[in-house]
């Protein structure tokens, strides 16, 4: 500490304080210090409830789906080549080696198509949606389009979602919720705000 001011003490004398880059630089950290003070006097006068944070984990628990699907697909450019593969699929070609053959989604060509188990809802709508139409072992009859292109998608199984405890994921949803408080003070403070 002693230290410090000596050395403060004397770039002042120095003027050094005077300098742009230097006085901008104090700026930003005073303005940074005032900022942080606002911020936690406002989630002071703000708290994250015990209630809410256990509604939102309700709410993203039930959005998550209850169950959960080990799916393969292989990503192709058209419609077209996508209905190819799904005819050569029905006359026992192998997915697997299809896929690697095939497929533009270089995350899981190498893995035969393979995507892991996940939720529905963790997929782009039209995906997730044809996935909950498929039983064990079944392969969409016709093409499923996204964004990425076309999709032929079999579900090799599923079993119930197994979503974490409230207790494992309540500090990722309070600071997930303080920090939507925070957003909401920016937003309060720019709507009263005269910005030129």
């Amino acid at each position: 500490l002693i230290n410090r001011e000596i050395v403060a003490q004397e770039a002042l004398k120095k003027g050094l304080d005077k300098r742009a880059e230097v006085a901008t630089q104090i700026e930003l950290q005073r303005q940074a210090v005032l900022i942080n003070a606002y911020l936690q006097d406002y989630l002071k006068a703000h708290p994250v409830k015990e209630d809410d944070v256990k509604k939102e984990y309700e709410r993203v628990k039930a959005s998550a789906g209850a169950r959960e699907y080990k799916v393969r697909h292989i990503l192709v450019e058209t419609e077209d080549e996508a209905k190819q593969i799904t005819a050569q699929l029905k006359k026992g070609a192998s997915f697997e080696k299809l896929a690697g053959e095939k497929s533009k989604d270089q995350g899981s060509k190498g893995r035969g198509g393979d995507l892991d188990w996940a939720t529905p809802a963790r997929y782009v709508p039209a995906f997730g949606e044809a996935i909950t139409k498929l039983k064990k072992g079944q392969l969409t009859d016709a093409p499923v389009q996204t964004q990425f292109g076309w999709h032929v998608i079999r579900v090799d199984d599923e079993r119930p979602s197994k979503f974490p405890a409230f207790d494992e994921v309540k500090p990722q949803i309070e600071q997930q919720l303080r920090q939507q408080t925070v957003n909401r003070a920016f937003t309060d403070l720019r709507a009263k705000a005269k910005i030129e």
